[in-house]
């Protein structure tokens, strides 16, 4: 299952004094990319994270983010959503 995950961050940061944690965060992401976790990966233009994740829950996917430093520190959070095939194709098959 694909799952789109869009991150917020839940309070104000001074992000020069979080270097080490997103460094830790980098080592975090890339260690899912390995696992065929995190397939993909964006910031949005407002700088916040998408993640598209592979798994098989959104409890899984949870708990798989559950795992990344910033989110243990409590800065971020993310919006999870499952992501369904579109089948607005087949209408076209019923066509006459």
């Amino acid at each position: 299952m694909k799952i789109l995950a869009i991150e917020k961050e839940l309070q104000p940061v001074d992000w020069k004094n979080e270097t080490n944690t997103l460094i830790e965060e980098a080592k975090s992401v890339y260690k899912l990319m390995l696992s065929d976790f995190l397939r993909e990966i964006y910031f949005t233009e407002n700088k916040n994270a998408v993640l598209i994740l592979e798994c098989e829950s959104k409890k899984i996917a949870e708990q798989i983010l559950q795992k990344l430093p910033l989110i243990q520190k409590q800065i971020i959070g993310f919006e999870l959503m499952e992501l369904n095939p579109y089948t607005g194709l087949s209408r076209l098959m019923n066509e006459e």
